[in-house]
């Protein structure tokens, strides 16, 4: 996995087209109340749903974040900002026809956001909080690929938490980029999980060359998260930013026992990973 460290910024730069930009944000840190003017009617709505506050906040908190950082992107009003559904859900922006339109992908969980932007390909971002799961051997065996399930098996009993992690962030994010979603059987392609192993998509089953399409890197955003980014393409440069210096702060409250989650322009540097070579 690759060691980059977050830096803090509070504004997107520049998004260039041989770029990846990955953002981390403390959904409890966000400005909630600002947010609320950000959004849709129906994403207000949706978060009226929400039957505990903090749900509710933590939905405006990574919705509004979006909007905000989108907004950046394409140097439109985050409020103005309107999004269209794919088949299985996938979200983009309805209104950008450019070419170069921008492709965003979020994730969230144990209090932290993952957000993930790119032009002119497709990518998902998945992220999990690193948790007890007392069922994860009946998870691996029912959704896991046959070559994934043996992988962990061989694995000492000590490692085998972290790359139950690892392996189920690489497959959520590979549908999410593909936009498939859970129409695409998880054990149908296989991903790598082994500690030092970098994160690759290895097989797709009955596509031969999907697996070259794609490239993933695992990503620690934070101590005790484990996270992944697929994208469409080997992109030049890997951007990453904690939204401003929260994580320093706290990393939220954790809910114990939550599993359903098994789902003015400044020009910050940020940390930077340089695939060129």
């Amino acid at each position: 996995m690759t060691a980059l460290r977050w830096k803090p910024a509070r504004a997107a730069p520049p998004l260039a087209a041989s770029e990846v930009h990955v953002w981390v944000a403390v959904l409890d840190a966000l400005p909630v109340g600002a947010y609320i003017g950000l959004l849709s009617p129906d994403e207000a709505a949706r978060a009226d749903r929400f039957h505990f506050a903090r749900d509710r906040q933590r939905f405006v908190g990574a919705r509004g974040l979006l909007r905000e950082l989108l907004g950046c992107y394409v140097d439109v009003d985050p409020s103005a900002l309107l999004f269209a559904y794919g088949p299985r859900g996938k979200p983009y922006l309805a209104a950008d026809s450019r070419p170069d339109r921008v492709r965003f992908n979020v994730s969230h969980s144990g209090g932290l956001a993952l957000l993930a932007f790119a032009r002119e390909r497709e990518l998902g971002v998945d992220l999990e909080l690193e948790r007890p799961v007392p069922e994860a051997e009946s998870i691996a065996e029912r959704y896991f690929s046959p070559r994934e399930g043996a992988e962990l098996g061989r694995l000492p009993p000590a490692e085998r938490p972290r790359a139950f992690f690892r392996c189920w962030t690489r497959k959520e994010a590979f549908i999410k980029a593909t936009g498939d979603g859970l129409s695409r059987p998880l054990d149908a392609f296989d991903v790598t999980l082994a500690p030092r192993e970098p994160a690759r998509l290895l097989r797709v089953e009955g596509e031969p060359e999907e697996a070259a399409r794609w490239w993933m890197e695992g990503l620690e955003p934070a101590e005790g998260f484990a996270g992944a980014l697929a994208v469409e393409g080997r992109p030049a440069r890997l951007a990453c930013w904690k939204w401003d210096h929260s994580l320093e702060r706290s990393h939220g409250p954790r809910r114990k026992g939550r599993q359903d989650d098994l789902q003015g322009r400044c020009e910050p540097r940020g940390a930077v990973l340089d695939l060129a070579r």
